[in-house]
């Protein structure tokens, strides 16, 4: 059996390190609302309204910190229209579209094990 060796600041890419840059892009993903619209906008570009609608229960101020967050990191494009009104769509960049990969795994497999978790008190 192999151990893996103890983690430090000089192995970068070591998630488990406490110093890793990697565990502020696993926060990201991990979080709730980011693994969401991530997913949302897998069918292509969509405007804040229709976002909030698909995501049930975030409140607007979670969501546009969300999509902030996720357009920080390079995950969502925001694309302004110069219209009256304004228009804006978000969509997924060529890396945020990579991410949705493990997360809609994810998403599957929490739809389709649910029953098997225990009921919440």
């Amino acid at each position: 059996m192999t151990t893996r060796p103890s983690a430090s600041c000089a192995d970068p890419k070591d998630v488990y390190a406490a110093a890793c840059p990697c565990r502020d892009m696993l926060d990201l993903l991990a979080n709730k609302w980011s693994a969401l619209a991530l997913g949302a906008l897998e069918g292509g570009a969509q405007r804040f309204g229709a976002l909030r609608t698909r995501l049930q229960g975030v409140s607007p101020k979670v969501l546009t910190q969300t999509l902030r967050r996720l357009e920080d990191h390079g995950l969502v494009h925001r694309e302004v229209y110069a219209e009256v009104p304004v228009r804006v769509e978000y969509s997924l960049t060529p890396l945020g579209a990579d991410a949705c990969v493990p997360l809609a795994h994810l998403r599957s497999w929490v739809e389709q094990n649910i029953d098997r978790f225990p009921l919440e008190s």
